[in-house]
């Protein structure tokens, strides 16, 4: 019987397990709060396994982000045996185990709720909205997602234990669902979203029968809650293989689901320029990531909705409104149609249209706007926007160096530099002075007082 059958029939599935010499995980790879974890439920009687992503992770050679534990101890006794623990979640009831910055997962073991209708379980139109039906470990298996996340490493005896093929899939860099595809993308379209985000990962190819319905089920991604798509979002583009991410679901069909305006921006783009800055961008934010330096969502939305609020900006301007409106009115309608789709924080939200305002800004070169602008605090993330920017046009281009060949200089250089030259009069008169001067007692203009508000 193979493990997808056994999944749809909800068959107990035969475990194949690996003794310790057999594999290359080892605890000296997991951290010592999982370590406790999985001790502490162990030594008071219960079943405890590491699982999912850090076995996968492990067996690949890689380091996991975070460790995960699943038992057959129900919340509240896992909150029983550590005073550290809190209990979170209402649709996926877990305990969470904290030590200092770490924290450790704990999910108890589910079932499949076959024939049991007093468990706590909510469906509606093949959507899971709550699942807390406990069960075996045979049954948590099949509960999960694909194939190579349904690994446990088991503290008792230091095997890793595979009921659905998982080892095969990582032998093969192919990802599988457990199951029919179809039925568990409705359980969860997030699903969908998974299949391409550990795809580009892992460097693994889909199954084709796990990339059918995406045609059929994507728009179910519609119906998410928008919360959640944004929390996807940073795991996809701010964890090192955006790149990777932003191709795999443009393969996948995946990205207008996401990002519509990005997708009609894209049609639009005739010579290339905003898909070479989309990937620049995100290229530049792995290798940030990859170095350890800090990375914003901010900077990420701005450069992926950039092409639209150009468009809708350019497209004011021609009606006739001033710049500086078009630009913010483009903005707001962006963000506002984007948020039904991907729940931006506010605090991000304010930074990326700061970074699309100070863009037009760049060409005003007079000693007072410059200072003003390289004053601003968003002129950091504007300006490496900039260069993104410069495959656009010659002029950018050109832009973006004098910019950052007048970071190099000291104040004084760069005022000498902007200071207003002399057009044959004293020095020190303005550039573009018409040279007139005041007849010899002739009456002073009386300066306007600051009551008298700002002169035109």
């Amino acid at each position: 019987m193979s493990s997808d059958s056994a999944a749809a029939n909800h068959r107990k599935p035969i475990p194949r397990v690996i003794p310790r010499e057999q594999h290359n995980l080892s605890r000296k790879q997991i951290s010592r709060g999982a370590l406790r974890v999985l001790y502490g439920l162990k030594d008071a009687g219960f079943r405890a396994c590491l699982v999912g992503g850090a076995v996968r992770d492990l067996l690949l050679g890689r380091q996991p982000k975070d460790f995960d534990v699943a038992t057959d101890a129900t919340p509240e006794e896992v909150r029983k045996l550590f005073r550290n623990c809190r209990l979170i979640g209402r649709r996926f009831r877990l305990a969470h185990v904290v030590f200092g910055s770490e924290i450790v997962e704990v999910a108890t073991f589910r079932g499949t709720g076959e024939g049991d209708t007093s468990g706590d379980r909510h469906v509606v139109e093949g959507r899971i909205l709550r699942d807390n039906v406990w069960g075996a470990i045979e049954e948590d298996a099949l509960r999960r997602d694909f194939r190579v996340n349904a690994l446990y490493y088991d503290i008792a005896d230091f095997s890793v234990i595979d009921y659905v093929g998982g080892i095969e899939d990582l032998e093969q860099k192919h990802l599988r669902l457990i199951g029919d595809p179809a039925t568990r993308y409705r359980e969860d379209p997030v699903r969908m979203l998974r299949a391409a985000r550990l795809a580009a990962k892992l460097g693994f190819s889909i199954d084709p029968a796990a990339v059918a319905p995406f045609k059929e089920l994507g728009h179910l991604l519609e119906d998410a809650p928008t919360a959640r798509l944004f929390d996807e979002c940073q795991k996809m583009f701010l964890a090192g293989y955006g790149l990777a991410s932003f191709r795999m679901l443009v393969q996948c069909g995946l990205l207008r689901h996401l990002f519509p305006g990005t997708v009609r921006a894209l049609a639009h783009d005739a010579s290339g320029s905003l898909r070479d800055l989309i990937e620049r961008g995100l290229s530049g934010t792995d290798a940030r990531v990859a170095d350890k330096r800090p990375v914003t969502p901010a900077f990420l939305f701005a450069v992926l909705l950039w092409g639209e609020v150009e468009l809708l900006a350019n497209e004011l301007q021609a009606q006739g409104t001033v710049r500086s409106l078009a630009w913010q009115r483009a903005a707001h309608r962006v963000m506002a149609e984007q948020g039904k789709r991907v729940a931006i924080p506010r605090r991000f939200s304010y930074a990326i249209e700061e970074i699309w305002a100070l863009q037009p800004r760049f060409a005003e070169r007079t000693r007072k706007r410059v200072f003003r602008l390289m004053a601003h605090p968003r002129f950091r993330a504007a300006y490496d926007f900039l260069l993104l920017r410069a495959g656009e046009s010659e002029a950018l281009r050109e832009s973006g160096q004098w910019w950052t060949e007048i970071q190099a200089l000291t104040p004084e250089q760069l005022s000498q530099l902007l200071a207003p030259k002399s057009v044959g009069g004293k020095p020190g008169e303005n550039a573009g002075s018409t040279g007139r001067r005041r007849r010899r007692g002739g009456r002073r203009r009386k300066s306007r007082s600051p009551e008298a508000g700002p002169q035109e």
